[in-house]
Order: structure tokens, then sequence, then C-alpha cells
């Protein structure tokens, strides 16, 4: 039989061993960025102004490698500024017509103008963790800086977009590109 003090050692071995191990810290940070990203696309939705709409849900979509949609999922059916959050993903053009907010992850950037385009004429805020996304066209880019996640704010692709941001939401943002109407 094992003594009390030969077991609690054992669980401090096998714990730190499962610290030790290369994927085992960096996949909790992955997930709990992941969460982050997710409430801050939540947050926009409740801090952008959209053109008025006879639509009932607040749509955010998802394009390309899917990294948010498990972290999105506890918001799904919630209510956001009034309207009912549902999360879709998209291949198409066809489909994107049904997005108020439009996700694409960083290992799309190769697409990304493609996909702007597909919601150029449209109310849509993209956003996406690509640090560059601001700069070729995209309204948010979320970005790693300082140790914690912020974000980019492209306000004339907001303007175009017939979006307005709340005077909150650009205090927060990290920078702010262009110039308010």
């Amino acid at each position: 039989m094992i003594s009390y003090r030969l077991r609690l050692l054992l669980r401090h071995l096998a714990a730190l061993l499962l610290l030790a191990m290369p994927g085992a810290f960096s996949l909790a940070q992955v997930s709990s960025e992941s969460q982050l990203k997710a409430a801050f696309l939540v947050n926009f939705r409740k801090y952008d102004e959209w053109p008025a709409s006879n639509s009932t849900t607040a749509n955010i979509c998802l394009f390309g490698r899917d990294t948010l949609g498990a972290s999105l999922a506890g918001y799904e059916g919630r209510s956001v500024g009034g309207r009912e959050l549902r999360v879709h993903r998209i291949t198409g053009p066809d489909q994107a017509a049904q997005c108020q907010i439009l996700f694409i992850p960083d290992t799309e950037e190769a697409r990304f103008g493609v996909v702007l385009r597909w919601v150029e004429n449209q109310p849509t805020l993209t956003v996406s963790d690509a640090e560059v996304f601001t700069r070729v066209g995209g309204a948010i880019a979320l970005v790693r800086a300082e140790g914690r996640l912020q974000f980019d704010i492209n306000i004339d692709v907001l303007n175009r977009a017939g979006l307005k941001p709340h005077s909150q939401m650009m205090r927060l943002a990290r920078q702010v590109i262009g110039s308010p109407k």
C-alpha cells in the first residue's frame, strides 16, 4: 500500500510532467485566446451601429479554417443588441449576404482580397486576427500587443460599409486608421 505522502509526491510529479510537455500549456493558451476573440466579436456587435434592418438576428459568419466556432457556440441564441445571435460558417459569396460580422482568420491571408470583395457593398463588419488586415481593406484587426489582445480599426472601411462605431470603441482601439466622417 502506498503511503499518502508518496501518492501526493507522485501527483505533483505527474502535474509537473504535464506542464513540461510541449503542447499542454500552449493548448490552454489557444483555447483562452479563442474565447477572448469570440468575446471581442460579440462585443463589436454591441458597439457598432448598423443601418436599420428588419432582421431579428445578429449573424456572425466564419470563413475558412474554423478557429472560433467552439468559442462562439456559448453565445449562440443570446440577445446581442436586441437581436438573437447566430453563428454561420460560410464558404462562398452567396452566403455572405447574411453576415453582419465576418471573421476571416489569419490563415486565409492569401484570400483576404477575394473575401472582402464579397461584402464590399454590404453593411458587414470584417474582422481578422491578422495584423495586416486593416491595411489591406479589412475593418478590424485583432492584434496581440503588449502581452494582451487589442484591436486596430480602419474607419474608412467602416464608413464605406455604413457602420458607425461608438466613441467608446474608438477610444479602446490600439490604432485608428483613416479619418472619421
